[in-house]
């Protein structure tokens, strides 16, 4: 039977995922919580809210609610309330939960064995297909600042035309929930 390339792919991908999962049982945390740990760390001040972790993840509002109780609970975030509204909640990762975050999985041991330009090449692809499916759903593409339409390059970081507001040089390099395309 000739099945078509793209269930393949699909079957891959799920695949891969099954095996990435069973890695990140490791420190104390389940796949759910080291994926929102991984979030908060890449994301940009703005966007540490529990509704972008949700978002981001694709998950309910219930299991994220969870997951980061956990993580607080552990020590590897802290939650921040707004001084102008304390219904305004953010986490920050703390040291501890950084230095979780350094376990290199073994699928981020084989990539490192491709040459350069076959992982530039998946990463292109695999980054099309999810922008592509996000699309469709209509949900946000949570890109990295510096490659956003409102990014403005500045001698010392950036500047977000949306929000208004400076950003760090470290900023520019994380994600954000606002992210639209610049090209």
């Amino acid at each position: 039977m000739n099945r078509p390339p793209q269930h393949h792919i699909r079957e891959l991908i799920e695949r891969l995922a099954r095996v990435s999962a069973s890695d990140e049982w490791t420190g104390g945390l389940n796949p759910t919580q080291r994926a929102a740990l991984s979030y908060l760390a890449r994301a940009n001040r703005f966007s540490r809210s529990p509704s972008h972790v949700t978002e981001f993840m694709s998950a309910t509002r219930g299991t994220v609610s969870q997951t980061l109780k956990a993580l607080a609970r552990k020590g590897l975030i802290e939650e921040i309330r707004s001084t102008t509204d304390r219904r305004w909640i953010s986490y920050d990762v703390t040291a501890q939960g950084r230095s979780v975050l350094d376990h290199t999985t073994a699928i981020e041991e084989a990539l490192q064995t491709i040459p350069r330009s076959k992982r530039d090449s998946l990463a292109d692809g695999l980054e099309t297909l999810l922008r592509s499916v996000l699309r469709a759903r209509g949900r946000r593409p949570f890109g990295q600042c510096d490659t956003c339409v409102h990014h403005r390059k500045k001698p010392k970081g950036g500047f977000c035309a949306l929000l208004n507001e400076p950003l760090a040089p470290a900023e520019t390099q994380q994600i954000c929930h606002e992210h639209k395309d610049a090209a």
